[in-house]
């Protein structure tokens, strides 16, 4: 094994990611306070919402009165994904300073999920990313379906490559590499994002990883060996992308915790905190969270999310 990241920054998406696919709907309240145990607990970034259209994102159409209501965070950055010009001028509005724009390396997958080709929508988002950055906001990409697309299949390395260049050159300063459905292996890691850092310095990257097939882990440690250093997450482990047909959530943040502090990777976050913030949101969803570590640690305390 290479010598590993002395320390990592995570991600948190579990206030987006992990509530869009969800069709119990969440009191705002909730996500507020969702959002203050999950900065309680050590996480310094957190994507809180979407400024979407709220008949394809019921689940998120609270975004304006959600970031009207987030308390003053201190050394917190709060971000949101925006899909086009007019959710850049919500996010402003709603005095969000990050934002995140997200294309695909899968046209098919882009279609489904935003209307557009990859293509059309890095011609959309080239304007929306230059005005946020006029404007002082900074902003984050994503690049979906990066190993396997649920409609085409395997995706080019070299495609992938190309969408993070682009997205790059716009002038985002982190792009997620993401694995949509959770179908990827470490090969695939080694491979796919080994391609890209030989023209992208690991500084500028991120990975996303889905756990459909178990292996989110294996592949943070094979992004840890290339020498990645931050990783997207959701406390609980929910989430999945109503375009992705049976993909499971992203991997959970105490289970990718518990990796690194077994590391000795540092995080700066305390992993019995997000399981709290997990049990929070697993209450007002009314369902237990796939995560490992919550179950370990539920099972300990004599109690699972259905004794509450």
């Amino acid at each position: 094994m290479g010598e590993l990241p002395t320390a990592v920054r995570i991600q948190e998406v579990g206030p987006r990611d992990g509530l869009q696919n969800e069709p119990r709907p969440v009191p705002t309240d909730v996500k507020v306070a969702f959002v203050e145990r999950l900065a309680a607990a050590g996480l310094t970034e957190i994507e809180a919402t979407s400024f979407v259209r709220p008949d394809r994102v019921p689940q998120l159409a609270d975004a304006t009165e959600l970031a009207a209501r987030l308390p003053a965070l201190p050394a917190v950055t709060i971000s949101a994904l925006v899909p086009n010009a007019f959710g850049l001028r919500r996010a402003i509005e709603a005095g969000i300073e990050r934002i995140a724009v997200f294309t695909a390396a899968s046209d098919t997958f882009a279609r489904h999920n935003i209307n557009m080709s990859v293509d059309e929508s890095l011609e959309v988002y080239a304007p929306v990313v230059r005005d946020a950055l006029a404007g002082g906001l900074s902003v984050r990409g994503y690049v979906s379906t990066c190993f396997v697309c649920p409609y085409e299949g395997e995706v080019s390395r070299e495609r992938v490559r190309e969408v993070t260049e682009r997205l790059l050159e716009m002038g985002v300063d982190e792009v997620a590499i993401s694995d949509t459905i959770g179908a990827a292996v470490p090969r695939d890691v080694f491979d796919t994002v080994g391609l890209v850092l030989e023209r992208v310095p690991a500084e500028r990257l991120a990975l996303h990883l889905h756990d459909t097939y178990g292996l989110a882990l294996a592949n943070v440690h094979a992004g840890l060996e290339l020498g990645i250093t931050c990783f997207d997450s959701a406390a609980g482990g929910f989430g999945g992308c109503p375009y992705a047909p049976g993909a499971a959530g992203n991997v959970a943040t105490e289970d990718l915790v518990y990796l690194l502090d077994r590391l000795g990777i540092e995080t700066g976050v305390d992993l019995e905190q997000v399981v709290a913030a997990a049990e929070l949101i697993a209450g007002a969803l009314g369902k237990e969270p796939p995560s490992r570590q919550f179950r370990r640690i539920k099972a300990l305390c004599g109690r699972t999310a259905d004794d509450r």
